[in-house]
């Protein structure tokens, strides 16, 4: 069973001390109550990686460990067949040992949009919700973080990260728990809170703006990325069935509309910092990722439109301050 002691000290003394009046019952619960029926399975498959310790760590421009001598074929075989269990892997890409986990999304690309436009990160505690395998985690342990702490529900996710952390030298600058944001309390604890990928997917989204509030201290930054569409402050997308062959896509609002719901919600100082189309180059199948991916959720004849007909995703980062 993961279990999440480290985490637990490391936060007892600073300002998350007050999350361990609800956390370790929460986790708890969790552990009893709610373990996915591959869990074993996945888990057995992180219990079996070797702990290494890397010569060379490089998580400022990647996620990518190497040792000064390579490891044996057998090594690497083992390792990989490990992590092949724990597919699909969505969120990345690591090289490890030789190893390339060749993500579905190119989630450095990302990373390199959104890092120009955010307050540096050094010495800073960061929540990341929605975190999925963790990998931009450990982009912002590479910034400085003092601590990056990832939430996510999936539980698949859990155990890819800590699979990478063994990997790493068990690194405790990154945490992932297996919780959504409305499980947290209003902690006002975090320096940073990062949102990418989520909004559309709430039903309330005005209350996932609150609830990310809710973590920030005073004068506290949200870094918010999500899908938008072209238009005026008025203008939203309320798709119906599917968009882009997810279903569970309520409310895409274009940039201007979502800044005027961050000032809604007493955010201040908002930034549309950078607004850019999804290329089928940065989310796509890999031999990682096998099944149906972004070129597969367009119109084959029109990729300015998904198949059902919306416009194809288009996706801004923007930055506001909690006052």
């Amino acid at each position: 069973m993961i279990e999440f002691g480290d985490f637990y000290q490391r936060i007892a003394k600073g300002p998350l001390s007050h999350w361990l009046d609800t956390l370790p019952a929460q986790i708890s619960a969790w552990q009893r109550e709610s373990l996915h029926g591959k869990f074993k399975q996945w888990f057995n498959s992180v219990e079996h990686l070797p702990a290494l310790a890397p010569a060379r760590l490089d998580l400022r421009h990647s996620v990518s460990a190497a040792m000064n001598e390579p490891l044996s074929p057998g090594q690497l075989e083992g390792i990989e067949k490990m992590l092949r269990t724990l597919m699909p892997w969505r969120k990345g890409p690591f090289s490890l040992y030789g190893i390339n986990i060749d993500t579905e999304w190119h989630s450095d690309w990302k990373w390199d949009r959104v890092l120009p436009h955010i307050s540096p990160l050094a010495g800073r505690t960061i929540l990341d919700v929605g975190c999925g395998s963790g990998y931009h985690l450990w982009r912002m342990v590479g910034e400085g973080a003092h601590l990056a702490v990832g939430i996510d529900p999936m539980q698949l996710f859990l155990c890819q990260f800590e699979a990478v952390r063994k990997l790493l030298g068990g690194d405790q600058r990154a945490h992932v728990l297996p919780l959504g944001i409305e499980q947290l309390p209003e902690l006002a604890a975090f320096d940073t809170v990062f949102s990418m990928g989520v909004l559309y997917h709430r039903r309330s989204p005005l209350d996932h703006l609150y609830q990310l509030k809710n973590q920030l201290v005073t004068e506290g930054e949200l870094v918010l990325e999500t899908l938008v569409v072209a238009g005026d402050r008025h203008q939203v997308l309320v798709p119906g069935d599917r968009y882009a062959q997810m279903r569970n896509v309520y409310f895409i609002p274009s940039a201007e509309a979502l800044k005027c719901w961050l000032e809604k919600c007493g955010f201040i100082d908002v930034n549309i910092a950078d607004i850019g189309t999804t290329s089928i180059e940065e989310q796509r199948r890999t031999g990682w990722m096998t099944s149906e991916s972004l070129a597969e959720f367009l119109d084959p004849d029109d990729h300015t439109k998904t198949v059902e007909g919306y416009p194809a995703p288009l996706r801004a980062v923007l930055t506001a301050k909690k006052p």
